[in-house]
C-alpha cells in the first residue's frame, strides 16, 4: 500500500473516534423473561411410564405393645397397593376413628402422604391415634389377603338375605342386615374390655380399657390398653367378618357347635399368623430347642444349682431366679392376645393354641360356653399341626444328634433356620386347608364333625399324594378330643371324606345329580352384575327342579312360600396337584321354613328351620357349557335326618331360652358378638 494512503486511513480512523459520542454507564434493569410461547405437550413414551407399586409397606406390632422389644415384635408388612383416602379408606376397608366416649373424631391418617410413604408408615406408638388407624388397616388387609390367597378368589362381606331372589330382597321377614360393601373399623369405638364384629354397624368396634391395678403383667397398673393394637384381636375380628361373608347362617346357633366354630375358626386364623413372623419364630425355636409346642421359653440364663439339705449327697436343686433373665416366659407363638389377658389379671394370654389337653370328655362339659368349646377345636387342629411339624423335622434332629449335638443346648443357627422354614411352610399349609374347608362345609347347622369331614375332603381333593399323613394327624387329634362326624359308618379316611357325586346316567343313581348348564365362571376378580343375575337364575331353577335330590322339602303346598334359593355362589381358581389350574363354582342353596315350637300348639311361636346344600361344580371343558357337580354337601329337611335336626334344634333353643320374646324378629335367633365377646 502507498505511504499517503496509509496516512489517509489513519486520519480517517482518528476522526471517527473523535466524532463518536462518549459511552455512558448503563443502569441495571430488572430481568424480563422473554414471553413464553405455548409448547406442544410431548407424549411420554410407554417405556418411561411409571407403574404403581404392587405393595405398600407398613409398620405394625407383630404381637402387641406389651411385647416391647421382643425379637420381631415391630415388623413391616407389605399389603397390596391401592389409592387410599385419609382414614385410611380403601376398596375393602374404611377406618372411622370416632371416640364415642369422648365424642370426638381423631384426625385421619393419610397413608399416601409422601412423608409417611417414605418411612414405611408411622412409627409404632401407643399414644398416637394415627398409628392405631394404620395398625388396624394393615392387619385387616393382611388377614384378607391371606384368605384370598388360600381360597383362590376375592372375598366379599355379608350380603342381605334375599330368599325370593328378587332385586330388593324379601319383604323383611328374613332380612338380617343390608349388604356390607366396605368393612368399617372403629379403633376407639368404646371404653370397654371388648372388641367385636357387628353387622349392624357394618364393621368392627375396638374397645380400650384400664389395666388391672394388681397382677397386670407387663403393663403399668391402670394404664390404657387398646385392643386395636393387638395383632391377634384384629385378625380374630376380621376373620369373623370374612366367615360371615362366606356363610351367612353360621351366626344362627342351631346347635352348640355353631358359635363355638365361629370363635374357634377366628382363633385359628389369628394363631397361624404367628408362624409367619420369621424373627419371632426363629427366636422361639432356639429357646425351646425346636419344641414349638412348649408352653414356656428357656430363660436367657439358667438359674444356679446348689446342694440342698433335703437332697441326697451328689444331688442339687434349682435356686430361685434372682434376675429377670433367669425367669422363663410363656411361649408367645401359642398364646392369643397376651396383653389383653395380662391386663385383665389372667397372668397369661387370653387363650392358647393348646389350651385344652387331649380329653374325650371335655366336649361334653360347658356345652354353651362358645369360647371353651371353640378352644377344643383350636387344640385339635394345632395338635395335628405340631404332629406334622415333628414328623417333617425328625430327619434334621437325627442328623444333628448324629453329629454330637444335644437338643437341650441352644440350637445352631443353620438348624434353627431350617426348622423355622419347615414350621412356617407347614403353618401356611394348615391355614390354607382350614380356609378352603369352609367351602366344603354345609351352609347351615355346621358342627365340628362337619368341619373335620371338610378338612379331610379338601386335603384328599387337592393333594392326594401327601394327604395320608396330614389327614391321619387331623383324625387322631379330633378323636382324642371326642369329635366325631355324624352319619359316618367307620372312622377311616374314605368314610369321613364327603362322597363324590356319581355321574349322571340313565337311569340315574339315587345320589346322582344332573349337570348344570350355562353357568358363567369368568375370572378370580369376580362376576359382573349381569353374570351374577345369570348364575342366580340358573341355580335357583336347578334347586327347584332337583329339590328332592338335594334334600329340600318339595311339598307342592310349600313350593311358593318355602322355595329354595342361592344365598351365594362364586368361582374359585386353584392349582391342582398336577400343577394345572382347577376352576370350580362353589354354590350355596338354602331352603327355609318355620317350624313350630310346639307342634301341638302352632300359635305358640316358631323358629327358622333351614335345609342347605353346597355344590362344588367343575368348570366345563372345551366349548361345552355343561358343568358336572363334583360334591353335594347336604343338611336336609327331608326324611329321618330332617326330623332329627328339627327335634334337636327345638330342644337346643328351649335350653337357651330362645322360645321367649318376639320370635318372628329376624334378629332373635342371631348371634350378638358384643355379648359373646364380653371380656373377649
Amino acid at each position: 500500500m502507498p505511504m499517503q494512503d496509509t496516512r489517509a486511513l489513519s486520519r480517517t480512523k482518528t476522526s471517527a473516534r473523535r466524532s463518536a459520542p462518549a459511552p455512558r454507564t448503563a443502569k441495571a434493569q430488572p430481568y424480563k423473561a422473554a414471553p413464553s410461547r405455548p409448547q406442544p405437550r410431548r407424549a411420554i413414551p410407554p417405556w418411561m411410564e411409571l407403574e404403581e407399586p404392587t405393595t405398600r409397606p407398613l409398620r405394625i406390632y407383630a404381637l402387641d405393645p406389651s411385647a416391647g422389644n421382643y425379637v420381631g415384635n415391630v415388623m413391616t408388612v407389605n399389603v397390596k397397593w391401592e389409592k387410599l383416602k385419609p382414614g385410611p379408606s380403601g376398596s375393602k376397608i374404611a377406618v372411622i376413628d370416632y371416640d364415642a366416649a369422648n365424642k370426638r373424631y381423631y384426625p385421619p391418617v393419610d397413608l399416601d402422604d409422601p412423608r409417611i410413604l417414605a418411612r414405611d408408615g408411622l412409627d409404632p406408638s401407643e399414644s398416637d391415634p394415627r398409628f392405631h388407624q394404620q395398625m388396624v388397616y394393615a392387619v385387616a388387609m393382611e388377614t384378607i389377603e391371606r384368605f384370598e390367597a388360600a381360597l383362590g378368589r376375592r372375598i366379599h362381606w355379608r350380603k342381605a338375605d334375599r330368599p325370593d331372589g328378587g332385586p330388593n330382597g324379601a319383604d323383611g321377614t328374613w332380612r338380617k342386615s343390608d349388604d356390607i360393601k366396605v368393612l368399617n373399623l372403629f379403633p376407639h369405638g368404646m371404653v370397654q374390655a371388648n372388641a367385636f364384629y357387628s353387622p349392624d354397624v357394618h364393621g368392627i368396634l375396638f374397645g380400650y380399657f384400664r389395666a388391672a391395678s394388681t397382677n397386670q403383667g407387663r403393663n403399668l397398673p391402670g394404664q390404657r390398653v387398646f385392643t386395636c393394637l393387638s395383632h391377634d384381636i384384629i385378625a380374630h375380628e376380621v376373620t369373623h367378618a370374612v366367615l360371615d361373608g362366606m356363610r351367612t347362617y353360621f351366626t344362627e346357633p342351631s346347635n352348640p357347635d355353631v358359635l363355638a366354630f365361629h370363635e374357634g375358626f377366628a382363633d385359628l386364623a389369628a394363631l397361624f399368623s404367628h408362624f409367619s413372623h420369621q424373627e419371632a419364630l426363629l427366636d422361639t425355636i432356639q429357646k425351646t430347642g425346636g419344641r414349638l409346642y412348649d408352653f414356656e421359653l428357656t430363660p436367657d440364663v439358667a438359674p444356679a444349682q446348689r446342694a440342698s439339705a433335703t437332697c441326697t449327697r451328689g444331688q442339687s436343686s434349682t435356686v430361685d431366679a434372682v434376675v429377670r433373665a433367669q425367669i422363663s416366659v410363656r411361649n408367645p407363638l401359642i398364646e392369643l392376645a397376651q396383653q389383653f389377658g395380662e391386663a385383665s389379671g389372667m397372668n397369661r394370654g387370653l387363650r392358647s393354641a393348646l389350651g385344652v389337653l387331649p380329653n374325650s370328655d371335655a366336649i361334653n362339659t360347658r356345652v354353651n360356653d362358645a369360647h371353651f368349646r371353640g378352644s377344643i377345636l383350636v387344640a385339635a387342629v394345632f395338635d395335628a399341626y405340631f404332629s406334622i411339624y415333628i414328623k417333617r423335622t425328625a430327619d434334621l434332629f437325627r442328623i444333628y444328634r448324629a453329629g454330637g449335638g444335644k437338643v437341650t443346648e441352644e440350637l445352631p443357627g443353620a438348624l434353627a433356620r431350617m426348622l423355622s422354614e419347615r414350621a412356617c411352610a407347614t403353618a401356611a399349609e394348615f391355614f390354607q386347608i382350614c380356609a378352603r374347608a369352609i367351602d366344603y362345609c354345609p351352609p347351615v347347622d355346621v358342627t365340628f364333625g362337619d368341619f373335620l369331614r371338610a378338612l379331610i375332603t379338601v386335603e384328599r381333593d387337592f393333594d392326594p399324594a401327601d394327604s395320608t399323613t396330614v389327614v391321619d394327624a387331623l383324625m387322631q387329634a379330633f378323636r382324642v378330643r371326642g369329635i366325631y362326624p355324624d352319619g359316618a359308618s367307620f372312622f377311616s379316611q374314605d368314610a369321613l371324606s364327603w362322597p363324590r357325586v356319581p355321574k349322571w346316567t340313565a337311569p340315574p343313581d339315587n345320589d346322582a345329580l344332573p349337570p348344570v348348564e350355562g353357568l358363567v365362571f369368568r375370572n378370580p376378580n369376580g362376576l359382573t352384575k349381569t353374570e351374577k343375575d345369570i348364575n342366580g337364575k340358573i341355580l335357583r331353577k336347578y334347586a327347584q327342579d332337583n329339590a328332592a335330590r338335594l334334600g329340600f322339602d318339595d311339598d307342592p303346598r310349600l313350593a311358593l312360600q318355602f322355595k329354595p334359593y342361592a344365598p351365594s355362589f362364586h368361582p374359585t381358581f386353584r392349582i391342582g396337584p398336577d400343577g394345572s389350574l382347577r376352576t370350580d363354582m362353589v354354590a350355596e342353596l338354602v331352603q327355609t321354613k318355620r317350624a313350630p315350637f310346639d307342634p301341638k300348639v302352632p300359635s305358640a311361636g316358631s323358629f327358622p328351620l333351614r335345609a342347605g346344600v353346597v355344590l362344588i361344580i367343575s368348570a366345563p371343558e372345551g366349548e361345552s357349557s355343561v358343568s358336572d357337580v363334583r360334591f353335594a354337601i347336604r343338611k336336609p329337611l327331608r326324611g329321618e335326618e330332617g326330623k332329627q335336626r328339627e327335634a334337636r334344634q327345638r330342644d337346643y333353643y328351649t335350653a337357651l331360652g330362645l322360645l321367649e320374646g318376639n320370635t318372628e324378629d329376624a334378629s332373635h335367633f342371631q348371634a350378638d358378638f358384643g355379648l359373646l365377646h364380653q371380656g373377649f
